[in-house]
This record gives C-alpha cells, structure tokens and sequence, in this order.
C-alpha cells in the first residue's frame, strides 16, 4: 500500500534556524539527538529532545562539514568572501567555541562550494581532504589537500559533481581508491543527442602526482567512464545523475551506491552500482580512443611511488583516460514523479528502505527487495507546499515508522509492506518480534489467526447537509459529489449504489488522495446507499458509505456537499470544468 499522511499523522519535530539558510550542511551529532547545521557565517547545535539550538556566529560561510575520527571534534571549511578558504577543527562542547587551524590542510586559494562533494580522510595528524571543482573554469576535477596536494588539468569540457565515495579499506591499502560521480555536458553536436551525459571517475588515495616533468601535482590514476542507468528492451535511458547515497558492504566489494537519475521526458530513475562493478571496468576495459598495447603498469593501476611511473604510461593517462566499456544497471525504480534527494536505511539488518524527496517538500518511502522497488508510503513533513534543500536519514530522529496511518485492521497493516511496523494484535504499531508482519509479500493471509469474519474497516456515515439523521438530502436536479479517501495507490477503488451490481469507476483528478462520484443530476433513481469499495491483493473494504435522499423542496443547479474539509478548492474546480 501507498499512503498519503499528513503532519498530523507522522511524527516530524520542527525546529526554526534563524538567519539565511539557503544551503546548510548537516551532520549527526555524538548522540542520536544531536544535529549540527552550519549555512551562512552561522554553526546550529539542535537537540531533538529538548527541542533546543545552539548558534554560534561564525565570520565564515561555512561550506565543509565533517566528523573525525574524535567523536567530539568536527572538521569545517569556510570562506569570507575571498577567494580563499580556511580550515579548522572544533569541539562543539567548548564554551566559547574555538576553532583551531588545520596544520595540514592550507593555502586552498580557491572557494569550495557548498554544493560540492568533500571527504575528510584520516586524522588530524594525517589528514587528506578531497573536495570537487565543478564548472568550466579553473581546475575541474578532483582536488586533494594535504601533505601531497594533487589537481586536475582543465576539461575542456562543463562538469558538475555530484558525490565522492571511497571504495572502502581494501586487503592492501595501497590499492584504496576514491571515485568521483559527476555530470558532463555533451561533445555530441546531434540535435537528438542529450544535453549532459553521466560519468565516474577514479583515482588512487596512495597517488603522489607525475614527475617534474610530466603531470606534476596532478593525477596520475584518473581514469573514466560513462555511467549508464536504463532499459534497453523499452528504450528508457535516463542519462542525467541528480543525487547519490552510499551504503558501505562487509567487504569493499560490496559496497552499494544508489543512483538517482533523470532524463529529458520529466521521469527520475534509481539505479543501484556496486563498487565491484566500477572497479572491474577500470582493470579489464579497454581505453577508448587507443590501439596500441597497453603499457605495464597498466595506467590506473595503484602503485607505491607514482612519481616513477614510465612516461609512456603517464602520456596514455594524460591522453587516453577514458574507458570503451561503460558501467551499466538497470532501473530499480521508476516514476514519473521528479525527485531531488535519495537516502538509504537499513531496517532489521535485512531491509533496505529508500527515501526520495519530491518536488512538492513530500518523500516517498519506498522498500527495495530483491532488485525490486515497492512504494509504501508518502510523507508529508510540511502542510504547505515546500522546497526540500538537504536531507539527512537518521532513524532515531524521525519517526520512520508512523504506522497508525495504514489503518485499524491488520489487513492494512500488512499490505503496507513497512519494515518498521508490525501489528500487535491490536493496532499497528512498531515492529517487534512479537508483531506481525509479511514484508516480503504483503501476504494479508497471515492475520486470518487473529482477524475472525468481516475484516473491513468500520463503515464511515457522514452527517447531513440539512441536519436530517437518516441521511443527506440532495435537491432535484443538482449536481452532486461523493468522497473517498483512496489511502492505498495499490489498491482498486470503485463506488457501488444499492441495488447495482455494476461498479462505477473514480472521476480521474490530478490529486492521488481521492476518489470522486458525480451524480449528474439528482432524482428518484439517485437515491439510496452509494459505498467505495478498495481492493487490494484480495483484500476487499468498503471504506465509506453515503445515504441520499431526495429533497423535492428546492431545486438548483449546482449545489453540492463537501463531506471532508479541506476539499473545497478541489471540487470547486472539477465543479468549473464540468458544470
């Protein structure tokens, strides 16, 4: 099942940063509760369970926000306007807060975007700060800072990056690597051709640059290749990367990345890479554009001291980085919808949960099993429409669950498929051992131990529209609307009169959370009891139920009862288009 739930229903906390906060960085605290914010010359320290925030005035944009190996200190960057950046760590606790100057991370005469992909590897004794230059000018690529500074020589070309991910610590360290997903603006001058096209790119922790010679301060392991998320058989391709997430494997090979894409039809697109899949392709692909041998070591290749490197090796990363084979997935999901953000959570240490942010401020929760993509639910922190501008996941913070919203009965419990909730025997709660629950099939058969006869959820009269008890009167002649509530996007919804058999289908509206019955024209004939009907995978309820009775008293044209606040703008423009 898909619901649709309100604030009311799912448990958001809110709490207000003050001051100009168009982009902000967030980061988990040392405690569950905590979460820092840093955004413009202003650092938040929020407490989610008292509900209180910290801010400390900064004379810095911060633009850099990391964790350390410390558990009490943070690493950040920010900038005054000049084009240079300062570094520094911090411990939060400190009253007054003090930030010490990083030793080894300085002179980054160059302003780091806020928008940009960073990594902080190891400690502040030996600290490596990888960061992105996207754009035309300057040095796009990947930058690292530290004790052996490396850069990229220019493109030639339009890049916008996305992500940085470390492949994880490898049975050598010598071969860790770190890969880079970014967008490029076509070469291709077809008219049919996409506008940006996606990519990853590769280089070695353990690079030291060329020699003074050749490719000094500059990568000597980057190699790329085009990143592809589509169906071949239906010819959906979706070449533009919009947001990623990583989820770290037991072993390095495992580690999984969540791709979130788009194309030029409006659809967005996930498609899940693993780092065994990208590695592969930079060590066995050929290089686009070479004929030749391939030169040992092969380029790419990690080595000890790349400062050593033979120049024919050098040259072919310098002129022929690129690989012929592309790393490929197909669509674990896709919609229609346009989505901004991707997150991941791991439930029961068997689930994975994606969460995608939506264009209108709401998020779909969605359960992805084996190589399967089921939307559960849609959530919606804010009661007006809004902007999400970041989003982090962290379990223990936000009610994830919030599972009274999927009904009264164990039926729909189930059929929501919600790793965190189970039903208890009396509600739906969060999931337990002791709770049942079918997330793998939605199997509703498995509360026939608990749920005896009729199961449907408690039939729903609404009152009068003229204060009479025994239903609602409804002028000769007028136009009238019914109401349901459709809570499932799984399920087929229907109205049914008393005494048809036939089932009449919704109206079709552009909202996902109703479904709507029109009667033309009030008569004899219209009277009687009018039922919505769902059914889903056998499960069949009637949700809503109306009484109708002519009033021979007045007549008109256009009069008609809105049964559910808040509809009032909704019906009154289907009332314009069909009256």
């Amino acid at each position: 099942m898909i619901y649709i739930s309100v604030s009311s229903d799912v448990s958001f906390l809110r709490i207000h940063l003050s001051g100009n906060n168009n982009h902000i960085k967030f980061l988990q605290g040392p405690q569950d509760n905590i979460v820092y914010a840093a955004g413009h010359r202003n650092m938040f320290q929020t407490d989610f369970h008292s509900l209180t925030s910290i801010k400390v005035d900064c004379h810095y944009n911060i633009t850099v926000l990391h964790k350390t190996k410390d558990p009490n200190q943070l690493f950040l960057c920010g900038t005054n306007g000049q084009q240079q950046t300062l570094c520094c760590y911090m411990n939060p606790s400190d009253d007054p807060f003090n930030c010490t100057r990083s030793k080894g991370i300085q002179n980054i005469k160059q302003h780091i975007n806020e928008s940009e992909p960073s990594l902080l590897i190891g400690s502040a004794e030996v600290e490596e700060f990888y960061t992105t230059h996207s754009g035309t000018e300057g040095s796009v690529g990947i930058h690292r800072f530290g004790k052996n500074r490396l850069w990229t020589e220019k493109s030639g070309t339009e890049q916008r990056y996305v992500s940085l991910v470390a492949s994880g610590q490898r049975e050598d360290n010598l071969q860790d690597r770190l890969y880079a997903f970014y967008i490029e603006k076509t070469r291709d001058p077809s008219l049919d051709s996409d506008l940006w096209v996606s990519r990853v790119a590769q280089v070695c922790m353990a690079d030291l640059g060329g020699p003074k010679s050749y490719l000094q301060f500059r990568w000597t392991s980057k190699l790329s290749t085009r990143l592809f998320c589509g169906d071949h058989d239906s010819r959906l391709y979706f070449t533009q990367l919009v947001d990623m997430n990583t989820v770290l494997g037991d072993r390095w090979q495992d580690t999984r990345v969540y791709a979130l894409f788009r194309n030029g039809w409006g659809m967005s697109a996930v498609c899940v890479y693993t780092v065994e899949d990208i590695d592969r392709i930079f060590k066995t692909s050929n290089f686009k554009g070479h004929t030749g041998p391939v030169p040992n070591p092969r380029p790419g290749e990690c080595v000890k001291d790349s400062t050593k490197l033979p120049m024919e090796v050098l040259k072919m990363v310098d002129k022929h980085s690129e690989m012929e084979e592309w790393v490929t997935s197909g669509p674990l999901l896709v919609s229609h919808r346009h989505y901004h953000h991707i997150r991941m959570d791991r439930v029961q240490g068997k689930w994975n949960v994606l969460f995608l942010s939506l264009e209108n401020g709401g998020i779909h929760k969605v359960l992805e099993r084996d190589g399967q993509a089921f939307v559960i639910a849609e959530l919606q922190p804010f009661n007006y429409r809004a902007h999400i501008l970041s989003m982090m996941l962290h379990s223990s913070t936000i009610d994830l669950g919030s599972c009274d919203q999927y009904g009264a009965q164990c039926e729909d419990c189930v059929l929501a498929r919600d790793p965190y909730c189970g039903w208890d025997g009396h509600r739906c709660t969060t999931a337990t051992n002791d709770t049942i629950q079918d997330v793998e099939n939605g199997n509703h058969q498995v509360c026939s131990n608990i749920s005896r006869g009729f199961t449907a959820s408690k039939v729903y009269f609404p009152g009068s529209s003229v204060g009479a008890e025994d239903g609602i009167r409804v002028p000769l002649s007028s136009k009238y609307f019914l109401h349901c509530p459709t809570l499932s996007s799984h399920a087929e919804y229907s109205w049914r009169h008393h005494g048809n058999t036939t089932a009449t289908p919704c109206i079709s509206t552009k909202s996902e959370d109703q479904c709507l019955l029109l009667i033309e024209s009030m008569g004899p004939e219209q009277q009687g009891t009018y039922s919505c009907v769902s059914e889903e995978r056998g499960y069949r309820r009637t949700l809503v139920q109306y009484q109708l009775q002519l009033d021979r008293g007045v007549t008109g044209l256009a009069s008609h009862h809105l049964p559910f606040p808040g509809l009032g703008l909704v019906l009154l423009l289907v009332l314009t288009l069909l009256c």
